[in-house]
């Protein structure tokens, strides 16, 4: 069964830093695209940054020059280094990831989209 775990959560001041990581594990031929987003309270979804295959990544507005995505295919891991924090990023943050695999044991390989369970970042002092 192919599952993304993440860590590296919890309570920073602002202008602080923190690491997200995101392990997918499982049955997995292939990762294509991986992702972060952030839910705020009360708020829909939203797209924080993403990372292909080749490396190539993108990220939202309100975290260029203070967030970076990256990579480690060997580990199917996805990082989210998180500098100069402010409030307005405490949200729980979720990973995302194509994943080319079987999504249970005896299933037929897919592509799939898969979703971590989120972890809470709280920026506040």
């Amino acid at each position: 069964q192919v599952q993304l775990v993440e860590s590296g959560g919890g309570l920073v001041q602002p202008g602080g830093s923190l690491t997200l990581s995101c392990a997918a594990s499982g049955s997995i031929f292939s990762i294509y695209d991986m992702g972060w987003y952030g839910q705020a309270p009360g708020k829909q979804r939203e797209l924080v940054a993403t990372i292909a295959r080749d490396g190539t990544t993108d990220y939202a507005d309100s975290v260029k020059g203070r967030f970076t995505i990256s990579r480690d295919s060997a580990k199917n891991t996805v990082y989210l280094q998180m500098n100069s924090l402010k409030p307005g990023d405490t949200a729980v943050y979720y990973c995302n990831a194509d994943i080319f695999g079987r999504r249970t044991p005896g299933s037929g390989a897919s592509v799939n989209v898969y979703w971590g369970q989120g972890t809470q970042v709280t920026v506040s002092s």
